[in-house]
C-alpha cells in the first residue's frame, strides 16, 4: 500500500493525519499532479491526489474514500464515530470543510493564470463561500473543545486541515480574528504529532 501525495494538499494533508493517528505504516510518493512529468492520471483519472494504491494494484480516491477504508482496516484509534447519528455529523463537518477548500484551491488556481485571464468576479464568488462556511463551522462549533463534541474525530481532522490551509495560503483573510473558537481548535489540533508532522513545506 502506498500514498501518491502533493505535500501541500490539505486533501492529502488529512489521509496522512488519519494514517498518523491511526498508527499505519504507509509509504508516501510525492506527485503534484500540475508538474510536467506527474503521472498521477495514471491512478486517479480526474488527475487529482491523494490516491491510495493498495496491494493489488487497485486504487482508491478521494480522500473521503481514503479515510473511511483507512478506519475500517484497523480499529486502532477509531476515527469515525459508531453512533450513527454521530457519524452523519461527522460526515457533514467533512464536507462543509471540504466545500470550503474547494473554494480556496479554486481562487489558487485562478491566481495562477496570467493576469489578464483572471476572473476577478470568479475569485469574489469563491471568497463569498470561504467567508460563508467560516461562520458556519464558527457557529458550529461555539464553545465546544471538539467538532461532534466531547470527541475528537475525523471532524476535526477536516476542519483543521481546512483552516491550516487558510493559514498557509490566505493569510490576508484574517479568519483568526473573526473566529477566535476555530483558530483556538486549531492551535489545539496542532499540538498533536499526526498535524505537526504534517505541515506543508514553506512556499
Amino acid at each position: 500500500m502506498k500514498l501518491i501525495a502533493s505535500l501541500t494538499s490539505p486533501y492529502a494533508r488529512k489521509v496522512r493525519i488519519v494514517l498518523a493517528e491511526k498508527k499505519i505504516d504507509c509509504p508516501l510518493e510525492e506527485d503534484i499532479p500540475w508538474n510536467a512529468g506527474s503521472r498521477i492520471s495514471h491512478y486517479n483519472p480526474l488527475g487529482k491526489v491523494p490516491v491510495l494504491v493498495l496491494d493489488d494494484g487497485s486504487t482508491l480516491y478521494d480522500s473521503r474514500v481514503i479515510v473511511e477504508y483507512l478506519d475500517n482496516i484497523s480499529p486502532v484509534s477509531r476515527i469515525l464515530p459508531q453512533d450513527n447519528r454521530l457519524l452523519i455529523a461527522t460526515r457533514r463537518w467533512e464536507a462543509l470543510a471540504d466545500g470550503i477548500l474547494d473554494a480556496a484551491v479554486a481562487i489558487v488556481m485562478e491566481n495562477r493564470r496570467p493576469a489578464d485571464k483572471q476572473m476577478p468576479e470568479s475569485i469574489a464568488w469563491q471568497m463569498t463561500k470561504i467567508r460563508r462556511g467560516l461562520a458556519v463551522l464558527s457557529n458550529d462549533l461555539a464553545d465546544r473543545q471538539w467538532c461532534n463534541g466531547s470527541a475528537y474525530s475525523l471532524a476535526d481532522v477536516a476542519v483543521g486541515c481546512c483552516l491550516a490551509y487558510l493559514d498557509f495560503r490566505f493569510a490576508d483573510i484574517a479568519w483568526r480574528e473573526n473566529h477566535i473558537n476555530l483558530a483556538s481548535l486549531l492551535d489545539r489540533l496542532a499540538t498533536r504529532p499526526s498535524f505537526a508532522d504534517t505541515v506543508p513545506p514553506a512556499q
